[in-house]
């Protein structure tokens, strides 16, 4: 079914939980190795510890952090504070990157487009493993097709966390409320044309 024909009272929680966390057959499979390590911005540890653990499986030989100070809220760019966990946790520095200037999802992928053109030279990037919350990477992915080049593969690598998955999103009431604007920010991004449609198996 294509995202913009989705009407979201029609959904039941497993169409819901397809629709935001992918099936199985689309998520990471712990084989594919990538140029990059891309994490979305955001204050979220489990991030950096999936990226770190990526990179300790020599799945990609850079590390990629994004996100600026969220119009100001941050004292440090959200960047800066993942990346630094990244140090602490053992990531060599000269295998990290960073983009400082972004407030949100689609600016973390446009302000990388420079990080990356400079660091590998955008015609010649074939694959970034994409980094964020579970239930965030549908809209990632959407975002990274609607305004990378189209020939550079993305693989879904969620982080590991206690609350917000797949299988317990709706047993926590702010979670679950977290879970159904991010699916209205999916539909309604698609139907507003803020990126591309796409065929979801729901």
């Amino acid at each position: 079914m294509l995202i913009s024909e989705i009407s979201l009272e029609e959904l039941n929680r497993d169409q819901i939980t397809h629709l935001l966390y992918g099936k199985e057959n689309e998520l990471d499979n712990g084989t594919v190795k990538g140029d990059c390590i891309f994490v979305f911005g955001g204050t979220y540890m489990e991030r950096t510890e999936r990226a770190v653990d990526l990179f300790n499986h020599g799945r990609a030989p850079y590390v990629l952090f994004t996100g600026g100070d969220k119009y100001g809220q941050h004292r440090v760019p959200e960047a800066v504070v993942l990346r630094d966990k990244a140090l602490a946790l053992g990531v060599p520095e000269a295998c990290t990157l960073i983009e400082i200037a972004s407030n949100n999802t689609l600016e973390n992928i446009i302000c990388s487009l420079l990080v990356l053109e400079r660091q590998f030279g955008l015609h010649k990037l074939k694959r970034l493993l994409l980094v964020s919350s579970p239930g965030h990477m549908r809209r990632c992915i959407l975002m990274c097709r609607t305004f990378l080049p189209p020939w550079v593969e993305l693989v879904w690598c969620p982080d590991n966390r206690a609350l917000g998955r797949r299988d317990n999103w709706w047993e926590n009431p702010e979670w679950e409320r977290r879970v159904m604007d991010e699916a209205f920010k999916v539909v309604n991004g698609v139907k507003e044309k803020y990126f591309i449609d796409a065929d979801v198996d729901i």
